[in-house]
């Protein structure tokens, strides 16, 4: 069996990003819980309670991201890899629940309207637009390199989107008097949140199970090896990812009569790395004798 592979982590470029959201939002719980308690707003004191939960989705994110760099060890082959595909999966979860207990909360505050101090709920909101906003924009770049700092971005711009209505809401209840208007946008808000985490939740739970990675053609991956010199077959194909961000592969190919060649390795190796992003490859060579045929040649059988 000849195997071949590479790794390209780079620099722990995201370690600074979560650092400083982590760092910026628990001052922003703590102001937000303290101005909550002085105004009696039982409003900022549950947001408080919902951005803490985001402080913990960042780091349940920063934590896998740390581990998906370790080395593999004998027991784990992969090394911790996988720990990011399972941070996002979690932090889509964190995101339905916080939804779920959005929604909740707005049906109740529609069936009994409670009066909102306005302006506090304005300028601690208005900070929390920077906040969140800000935290949002460090994690922009890499949101479409990896499915772990996806998630991260969505929590804290779903964030930003709700203290950016909560403000809205505040303001046109100030003017109008209309305290339904609160949980009305609070409304509004999950269901945009809901979209946002659906494809977040599809793709994690794609991954978890080992699905080919968005972006990949398995077709067109078996017609690349298909095409090599000398290969008359392949089976037994399988695509999947490793972590969020590196996919791996194996595969049999049928060589019939040709002598090792490291260097079509090789080539192959580079060819998949460069068309589609594939780091990781496993290739065994078979010369397809009808004596003893592979067992898993048939499409169906895993």
């Amino acid at each position: 069996m000849a195997h071949t592979h590479a790794h390209d982590h780079g620099p722990a470029r995201h370690d600074r990003a979560f650092a400083i959201g982590i760092g910026l939002n628990l001052v922003y719980v703590a102001l937000e819980a303290g101005f909550g308690v002085l105004a009696g707003s039982l409003a900022l004191l549950a947001d408080a309670g919902h951005n803490l939960s985001d402080v913990l989705g960042l780091a349940l994110a920063w934590a896998a991201a740390r581990l998906s760099r370790r080395q593999p060890t004998q027991r784990r082959t992969y090394g911790y890899r996988r720990s990011s595909i399972l941070a996002s999966l979690a932090n889509a979860v964190l995101l339905l629940v916080a939804v779920g207990a959005i929604l909740l909360e707005a049906v109740r505050r529609l069936m009994e309207p409670q009066p909102v101090e306005s302006w506090t709920v304005i300028w601690v909101a208005a900070v929390g637009v920077l906040v969140n906003g800000g935290t949002a924009w460090l994690f922009l770049s890499g949101r479409k390199r990896d499915l772990n700092v996806r998630g991260a971005f969505l929590h804290m711009a779903a964030d930003a989107g709700v203290t950016v209505g909560v403000i809205a809401a505040a303001l046109l209840i100030r003017w109008t008097g209309w305290v339904w208007l609160d949980p009305a946008t609070s409304l509004l808000i999950a269901l945009v949140i809901l979209v946002g985490t659906w494809g977040l939740l599809r793709d994690a739970v794609n991954l978890s199970l080992d699905a080919v990675p968005e972006g990949i053609d398995p077709r067109a991956v078996e017609a690349c090896l298909a095409a090599q010199p000398g290969v008359s077959e392949v089976h037994d194909l399988h695509i999947w990812a490793m972590s969020t961000t590196e996919t791996a592969l194996t595969a049999h190919l049928v060589r019939a009569g040709a002598p090792a060649d490291d260097g079509l390795l090789a080539r192959m190796r580079r060819e998949l790395h460069e068309r589609f992003g594939i780091e990781h490859a496993t290739f065994q060579i078979e010369t397809g004798d009808p004596a003893h045929p592979c067992p898993l040649a048939p499409a169906h059988v895993v």
